[in-house]
């Protein structure tokens, strides 16, 4: 089994880091800039240790997973000093491989899932989209990332980066869409809860077809200009949520014609 260390010890990190001891694996290292982010992970893990320095010339670990934001990807890899033939892995969704450049064993080891640590994930369930750097990195990683998961695709850089802005749409932007409807109703004094039944029936109802515009519904879809012309005068002391509604009116309208 694999040798592996977190350079990181965010939410990736956190459900990464014990589905692959739990696999078998063992982690070496988790390193943070601040070392209590670190512990608070080993304390969930055999025995690895929490490190605050990126120079890893002692480690044993194969492989080295970047777990942090994008923008300072690249930063902290230009200042990791890893062990001779060690792998270097990024688990973002939109940087490209190359980012890790310096490092001639790299490899992308993307989890096209969202995590918090309050909440379980069931990895196996996760599609992991894997590059690397040459066939050595491929082999090593791919047979890491299929003792968790029984989805691993081998997706280039810039195929990622589209599944990426999908994942943002479908996730991120979804999730932001239902906290503007709890703002809404709550500013009225009625209750979010009401809302979650139909948004639980949407969800259901959207992965249960090909296509989720098949079962679109609502006034855009519908063409009714009243109700439209109603909802966005309400929202006219809410600018910000007004241009959404109208932007998602048209996209939906726009969309139908199709």
């Amino acid at each position: 089994m694999a040798k592996l260390s977190f350079i990181g010890a965010g939410n990736v990190a956190w459900h990464l880091a014990q589905a692959l001891e739990d696999a078998g694996h063992s982690i070496r290292q988790v390193y943070s800039r601040d070392i209590r982010h670190a512990k608070e992970l080993t304390r969930n893990l055999y025995d690895a240790q929490a490190v605050n320095t990126l120079d890893f010339t002692d480690s044993d670990a194969d492989i080295f997973f970047i777990t942090i934001p994008d923008d300072a990807v690249e930063r902290i890899a230009d200042s990791c000093i890893l062990p001779e033939s060690a792998i270097l892995c990024h688990t973002s969704g939109t940087l490209p491989l190359v980012t890790l450049r310096p490092f001639p064993d790299r490899g992308v080891f993307y989890p096209l899932q969202t995590f918090s640590k309050s909440r379980h994930v069931d990895v196996q369930k996760v599609p992991f989209c894997l590059e690397a750097s040459n066939d050595r990195t491929e082999e090593f990683i791919v047979a890491l990332a299929q003792s968790i998961s029984k989805t691993v695709y081998l997706v280039s850089s810039d195929e990622r980066k589209i599944l990426h802005i999908g994942a943002v749409f479908a996730c991120n932007f979804s999730n932001h869409l239902m906290a503007i409807a709890r703002d809404i109703v709550e500013r009225e004094g009625l209750e979010f809860s009401l809302l979650k039944p139909l948004i639980e029936e949407t969800f259901t109802k959207a992965l249960a077809v090909d296509n989720p515009a098949t079962v679109q519904t609502g006034p855009a879809i519908r063409g009714d200009e009243q109700t439209i012309s109603n909802h966005v005068r309400y929202l006219k002391d809410q600018p910000l949520q007004q241009r959404i509604y109208k932007l998602l009116t048209e996209s939906i309208q726009d969309m139908g014609k199709g």
